[in-house]
């Protein structure tokens, strides 16, 4: 299975799939006109993935902006890397937030930042886990946490 890099543009992430780490990185802004356009190729690889994946996955959301297109179309490959049916694999998702977002999260706050993407993962059949990181400006991680589904 080959990986897939997708270049960013000013509308568009980076999109770096690796089937050979299991690193699965979006970054960057997701504004396209044609969301299908963009994840289409994404989606279909995430399929093929989740046939021989890694034992641990890491998937990166490091996105300053998505539209709500975008958005389905992230949830789309959530919900296909959660199917994985390997009971003893790991799943991690990684959320960026800017540190001043982070720095002011109540335990009220995360729940709700993250309850959609809870709401959308149902009951995994694989290990699942969340890490947020606060970043700076230039996107160094300055604080991090991790919450075990």
């Amino acid at each position: 299975m080959k990986s897939i890099f997708i270049e960013p543009t000013v509308k568009t992430p980076t999109i770096d799939l690796n089937h050979l780490t299991g690193e699965l990185i979006l970054s960057g802004k997701s504004i396209p006109e044609n969301a299908a356009e963009l994840y289409e190729r994404p989606m279909s690889w995430v399929l093929e993935y989740i046939k021989q994946p890694r034992h641990t996955t890491n998937l990166r959301f490091n996105l300053e902006y998505f539209n709500t297109s975008s958005s389905i179309w992230l949830s789309k490959i959530v919900k296909a890397l959660c199917s994985i049916k390997e009971s003893k694999f790991t799943l991690i998702i990684h959320l960026y937030f800017f540190i001043e977002e982070f720095d002011n999260m109540d335990i009220e706050d995360l729940k709700d930042t993250l309850s959609p993407i809870i709401d959308m993962i149902g009951t995994p059949s694989i290990s699942l886990g969340i890490r947020i990181y606060g970043t700076d400006e230039k996107g160094e991680v300055l604080r991090e946490s991790m919450v075990l589904i």
